[in-house]
Formats: structure tokens, C-alpha cells, sequence
């Protein structure tokens, strides 16, 4: 253990981590200092000619994003002794396959019904695995663990802390409470229902918080089984697209004035996407701003609730497990190192970046960062399809966690609807945005 043997300064360049955080950064530093390159551009398509709308410059900025990707994710690999020669053609492989999860979710019916890109490459992948089986050469890129812990440090240079001031005390307060009281709602409930203590936070932050990011972010936080987030991630895009259809319609009935509407559904609605899709079936530029205030308040709580449950995890569910209270060096040896680079990336971009170089220049970042964690997810995604059997992954908690979550969302719906009541109504102050 880390208190017997002091520190172990080698795990700096031998843990996977480390190279996490090492790799993540590298990638923001290069973003700050304009060297990063810029993302292939794939356009929405109802036709797959329209996929590429930049034609053979979409190939070579493919082209430069496998490049950088392959020759950094390798250094880490080398230096976790892993055979780079083995890695690089199963990573290439792995690459196309996200590519083309990426292409999939782009297609314009899909996008609209919030099916994203991860469910594409899951499902790539489990085809491949299920039903033509995974070539050995593949196998050594199925580095899974690796490449979500060097997209959630990317995600934390997306998170910018003063957006909260910017959502002023009704996006704030809306994002608190439910974000809270959801969390421990949906955690009680998994619990009740005999899940995991790991898999019930994983299923109570995404519930709670933006769905696929969330859910994602969590899992690596308390050292998830992949497979679980699969499973959630998959019903929370199937809860998403039904909500779609069912809550405007709602609003409208209950005579709902649109900023409540636009704020109502954001904050039940897991994915982002979904949630400009509701709005726009609203139709109201008032339920669509309400909607991405309050969206966009839950979506900064990522990392708060990232880096508390990686402490949770580290001190109550590492004690359960040993039956001993870790030392502080304990709690550092075991706590999760990406979710510090999550949280640095995320200082560097706030208190750093944003006062040197304007909202502007951030956001340029913060969106360069958000694509490359984009891709890495995708990634990610694709090799839990190759490492999972289907039967295995039907049979996650035996479907209680599915009734577990559809019980805890139809609970978010009716808090969601009170708090918004209480908050955009007028009762206590003006909201920030007034129906239109």
C-alpha cells in the first residue's frame, strides 16, 4: 500500500491515469497556443454525400486527428508496456469504426430523436464482437479505460465555472435543487431496488445531471463496470426520444407560459440534444433560451459531482471493501488521478484562459476540447461494444435498474415541474428570461 512503501513516483509515467492526465492537458496546451488541430468538419446529411461537406480537406483533417490521437495515445501505451506495434492497427481499425458511429448519429432523422453517437459506436462494436467476433490483432487497441479517462480530462476544459454566475439565482437554484434532491431520489430508489452502490450513483447522476456525459463521468469516477454505463447510457436516449413527443404536449395542455415550459423540459430531459429538439417543438425562442439556461447551470455540475463521488468512492466504498479507514496517503494512492486533471483542466480554462483570451477565444477552446472528447468517447464506446457480449449486457441487473430509472424520471418530471413553478413563475422575483 502507498503508506508502506512511501511514494511511488514511478507511477507518473507507468499509471494510466497519469498518462490520462498527461496526454488530456497536452492536448489543452495545445489548444491554448493554436497548434491543435482543427476537427474534420461532418456536416448533417440526409443524403451520405453531404456527411463530408469539405470533401478531400475532410480527409486529411481525418487524416491529422488520427495522427495526433494515434502517436499520443501510443506513448502512453509504451510506457504502460504495451507493444506499439500491436496497438497501432488495431487502433486504426477502432478509429474508422468511430468514424463511422460519428456519421451514423450525424444523419438528420437520427439526430433529431437525440439518438447519439455512443449508442452508434456501441452498437458498431457489439455487432462486430456478437456476431463476426473480434480479430487478435484487434484486441490490444481495446484499451477502454484508457481512452474515457483522457476524454473526461478533456471534458473538464469544457466546464467553465463563471458560466454559473452567468445563469444568474434561477439557474443556479433550479440546477441545485434538482440536481440534489434527483440524486439521492434515484440513488435511494437503485438501492431499494438491490443495485450497487457504484451503479446506483452512476444511474443518479445521469439522471440527475445531463445524461450521457454524466453517466460517463461518473462511472470513471467510481470505478464503474463499463458495461453499466452502457446500459444506462442506452435507456437514457430511449427515456430522451420518448420524452421528445410526450412533454411539449404536456406543457401545452397544462397552459404552461414558454420560459416555464423551455425550463421544465431541460431540466428532465438527460441529453442535451433531446432537449433542443423539445424546445424546438415548443416552438418559442423564450421555452428554447429558458431551456439552454437551465441545461447549461446542470451541465457545469458535472465536475462538482465527478470529483465528490471519486472522494466518496475513495473513502466509504474503499473502506467497505478493506474494513479499514484509508491515511491521507491512502486516499491520494487511490483516488483517481484523471478526475485531477479533469478538475485542473477545468481551472486552467476558468481562471486562466478566460480572462487572457475573452469569452470568445474560451469558447473557441472549450469547443476544440469538446470535439476531441467527442471522438475519444466515441472511441471509448466502440471497444466496450468489442469487449461485450449482448447477453451479457441484456442481463445487467436482471432489468431492475431500467424499472429503477423509469420510476426515478417519472419522480424528476413532477419535482422538476414544482421547482419550476416556484422559480419562473414570479412568486419570489422575475425570471431571467420572460415568455414570449
Amino acid at each position: 500500500m502507498a503508506s508502506n512503501k512511501g511514494i511511488d513516483w514511478s507511477s507518473l509515467w507507468k499509471k494510466e491515469d497519469w498518462w490520462a492526465c498527461w496526454i488530456g492537458w497536452f492536448l489543452l496546451l495545445l489548444a491554448i497556443v493554436a497548434l491543435l488541430p482543427a476537427l474534420p468538419k461532418l456536416a448533417k446529411w440526409t443524403e451520405i454525400a453531404q456527411a463530408f461537406p469539405r470533401g478531400a480537406v475532410a480527409f486529411w483533417s481525418l487524416t491529422k486527428l488520427f495522427l495526433i490521437l494515434v502517436i499520443l495515445t501510443s506513448i502512453g501505451a509504451a510506457a504502460m508496456k504495451k507493444s506499439v506495434k500491436a496497438y497501432i492497427p488495431g487502433f486504426l481499425a477502432i478509429y474508422i469504426i468511430a468514424l463511422v458511429a460519428l456519421v451514423v448519429s450525424n444523419q438528420k432523422q437520427i439526430h433529431m430523436y437525440g439518438f447519439e453517437y455512443v449508442l452508434w459506436a456501441l452498437i458498431i462494436g457489439l455487432i462486430i464482437s456478437n456476431l463476426l467476433g473480434v480479430p487478435n490483432w484487434l484486441k490490444p487497441a481495446i484499451m477502454t479505460e484508457y481512452f474515457i479517462k483522457i476524454g473526461l480530462v478533456c471534458m473538464g476544459a469544457e466546464i467553465m465555472f463563471q458560466v454559473v454566475m452567468k445563469a444568474g439565482a434561477v439557474g443556479l437554484l433550479q440546477a441545485l435543487l434538482v440536481v440534489i434532491v434527483v440524486w439521492f431520489s434515484t440513488y435511494w430508489l437503485c438501492r431499494k431496488f438491490g443495485l450497487s452502490e457504484r451503479f446506483s450513483s452512476i444511474i443518479a447522476t445521469g439522471n440527475s445531471i445531463c445524461g450521457v456525459s454524466a453517466s460517463i463521468a461518473a462511472g470513471g469516477a467510481v470505478q464503474g463496470d463499463p458495461k453499466e454505463v452502457s446500459y444506462i447510457v442506452a435507456w437514457l436516449m430511449i427515456c430522451a426520444v420518448l420524452l421528445i413527443f410526450i412533454m411539449p404536449p404536456l406543457a401545452r395542455w397544462m397552459a404552461m407560459p414558454t420560459n416555464m415550459a423551455g425550463a421544465w423540459v431541460a431540466g428532465v430531459i438527460d441529453n442535451t440534444g433531446a432537449v433542443v429538439a423539445a424546445g424546438g417543438i415548443l416552438g418559442s425562442k423564450a421555452a428554447l433560451d429558458a431551456a439552454v439556461l437551465v441545461k447549461m447551470s446542470q451541465n457545469v455540475l458535472i465536475g462538482f459531482a465527478a470529483f465528490l463521488l471519486a472522494l466518496w468512492a475513495t473513502l466509504s466504498l474503499e473502506k467497505k471493501s478493506t474494513g479499514e479507514r484509508p491515511s491521507y496517503a491512502e486516499i491520494w494512492y487511490r483516488f483517481p488521478k484523471f478526475i485531477v486533471g479533469f478538475v485542473v483542466a477545468s481551472l486552467i480554462v476558468s481562471f486562466f484562459v478566460l480572462p487572457a483570451m475573452g469569452d470568445k477565444g474560451a469558447k473557441g477552446i472549450t469547443g476544440l476540447m469538446k470535439g476531441y472528447r467527442t471522438w475519444l468517447f466515441a472511441i471509448c464506446f466502440v471497444c466496450i461494444g468489442l469487449e461485450t457480449r449482448v447477453k451479457e449486457l441484456l442481463a445487467v441487473g436482471g432489468g431492475r435498474p431500467a424499472i429503477a430509472y423509469f420510476i426515478a424520471q417519472f419522480f424528476n418530471i413532477i419535482w422538476t415541474l414544482i421547482v419550476v413553478y416556484i422559480l419562473w413563475s414570479g412568486w419570489l422575483f422575475t425570471p431571467p428570461i420572460l415568455p414570449d
